[in-house]
């Protein structure tokens, strides 16, 4: 079944705030291997610039997947799931991702088309702080395989 491509512009509900700690940063950048003080040492943060420690650049992608899910699993879209395969991810960032942020993420369907027999889906997740700041914008497309029209 084709993905509706009337769904091209669709936002969906803010989620709910996530509150981002310190743990989860040093744990993210433990699992990405990436070593760098800022990312575990305030004070290593704070000689940066910054108020506290910051996440990774890719740390966005804890919000933004869960995020991602309302559109992949909006079933009046019709994407099957099972014929899912991720095409590309992209960050742009307006500062890091800092410990004691509160965020929350916003998703639209920025395009729907379909391209040799699939369905390509691009999203724009735009996560703010509960006070309306934006911090980052992530983009994504996924491949429907074999489902278009």
């Amino acid at each position: 079944m084709p993905v509706d491509a009337r769904f091209s512009g669709r936002v969906y509900p803010p989620t709910a705030p996530y509150e981002v700690g310190r743990e989860k940063i040093r744990e993210f950048a433990e699992a990405i291997g990436d070593p760098h003080p800022a990312y575990r040492d305030a004070a290593a943060a704070r000689a940066l610039g910054h108020p506290d420690v910051i996440a990774p650049p890719t740390f966005a992608i804890v919000l933004t997947l869960h995020a991602g899910h309302q559109v992949i699993m909006d079933p009046d879209l019709g994407i099957d799931y099972s014929r899912v395969v991720h095409g590309e991810q992209r960050f742009e960032h307006r500062r890091p991702i800092t410990a004691g942020d509160r965020l929350q993420v916003v998703v639209t369907v920025e395009s729907i088309r379909a391209a040799a027999g699939n369905d390509i889906v691009t999203t724009r997740a735009d996560v703010t702080t509960t006070d309306g700041e934006l911090v980052s914008t992530a983009r994504s497309t996924i491949v429907a395989r074999g489902t278009a029209a």
